[in-house]
This record gives structure tokens, C-alpha cells and sequence, in this order.
């Protein structure tokens, strides 16, 4: 199968990624037309058009290691808001749709609201990101300032923590201080791929003693 992009119809065989040049105008063009559908995920980023249709691992993986924050919080006892899928943009300088993104620190900023407003809201505290196709990137996150970015690639976990202005990769979370998470997301996954996700958040509990 062929990527089509034209002004009737967008398709992309799964897992394929389409680098192009391109406008905000021409962006926003393409998620006109692409409507309510989530897919193909569609990014901009300084004059560049960046379109990706995601494998059955890249929501598996997602759904996964999203479960598993939510169980952290709630043992940890934060209130949380969380949101996918969710478009950030910053017209004329950035379009991007990460696979989830908290708001914990700032949660009371978005509840109930129906928009958020990119350039006045606080942006999400943690942002989570499934790279399959090296599609991600958490530097494109910069112009929102997002605290904290989850980059999950090649069966490995990267935390990116913004300092200044740059991410920098760091070992543990800031908002999981005491939790070890790579043998948390190794065991996950494990039980996870042998057996089925409800598993895996299941024996996650069980540890954590809920």
C-alpha cells in the first residue's frame, strides 16, 4: 500500500511515518481533513509537516504505560486530570498530539474545561510518548514548557525533566520519587505480552498493596 496525501483523502499504511515541508496554513489544512479521526497523528514544527500512522504495538504500549501512571498516582494519593487524544498547538509555531498527557501539579487550571488555551493555561505536568516509528521527539515540546516528558523506545523508558531550555534525560521521575520504574514497566510488560494488559495493572496493584 501506498501513502496517499491529496486534497480529497489521506491514508498511510500503518507504521509508515511522511516527513514534509509545509506551512501552518498547510498544517492546519491537513487536520481539516483528516476531521475528527485520530489518525494519522499530524505534527508541525518550524516550517515541517511530520504525519504517522501508528502500529497495534504503538496503542498497546500506550494504553499500558498510561494505566500504570494512573495506578502510581493513586497510590501516591495525587489527584490527577488526564487527557488523549489531545492536539497542543501554537499557531505559526507548533502542532503536536502526544498518545497521553496528566495535568497533577496543575490540575484545578483545566478541570472542566471543554478547550484549553495553549498560550495562557499552565501545559500538562506529564506528557507520555510511544516511539515505534522515530516519529518522537521531546524537544517538540519546548515551546508548551512541559515539566516532564515520557519518551518509551525500543522497550526502554526515557524521562526527560526541562531544564532551562532543553530536556535533559534523568533517572526517576519527579512526580514518582520513590518508585523504581523500570522494573515496574519491565514486569508490566512482561505480563503484559505474555498474557493481557488487565493482568499486568492487576499484579501492579497487588504489589503496591492496593
Amino acid at each position: 500500500m501506498y501513502a496517499v496525501i491529496s486534497t480529497e483523502e489521506i491514508q498511510l499504511p500503518a507504521g509508515s511515518v511522511v516527513q514534509l515541508p509545509g506551512t501552518w496554513q498547510d498544517y492546519r489544512s491537513l487536520c481539516d481533513r483528516r476531521g475528527d479521526g485520530a489518525i494519522p497523528r499530524i505534527k508541525y514544527r518550524y516550517g515541517e509537516i511530520l504525519l504517522m500512522s501508528p502500529l497495534p504495538k504503538h496503542g498497546r504500549d500506550a494504553s499500558l504505560i498510561a494505566d500504570i501512571i494512573k495506578v502510581l498516582l493513586d497510590w501516591t494519593g495525587r489527584e490527577y486530570d488526564s487527557f488523549t487524544p489531545v492536539t497542543m498547538q501554537l499557531p505559526e509555531e507548533s502542532g503536536i498530539e502526544p498518545d497521553y498527557c496528566f495535568y497533577i501539579d496543575h490540575w484545578q487550571a483545566v478541570s472542566g474545561k471543554e478547550r484549553i488555551d495553549w498560550r495562557n493555561d499552565p501545559p500538562p505536568d506529564l506528557v507520555l510518548e510511544i516511539d515505534v516509528t522515530s516519529y518522537s521527539d521531546a524537544q517538540d515540546y519546548l515551546p508548551y514548557r512541559v515539566p516532564e516528558v515520557w519518551l518509551f523506545r525500543n522497550q526502554k523508558l526515557l524521562i526527560y525533566q526541562l531544564q532551562g531550555d532543553k530536556y535533559i534525560v534523568r533517572s526517576q521521575s519527579q512526580y514518582f520519587p520513590s518508585a523504581n520504574l523500570p522494573d515496574v514497566l519491565a514486569r508490566c510488560l512482561e505480563i503484559a505480552y505474555r498474557r493481557n494488559t488487565s493482568a499486568a495493572i492487576r499484579d501492579l496493584k497487588q504489589r503496591l498493596g492496593e
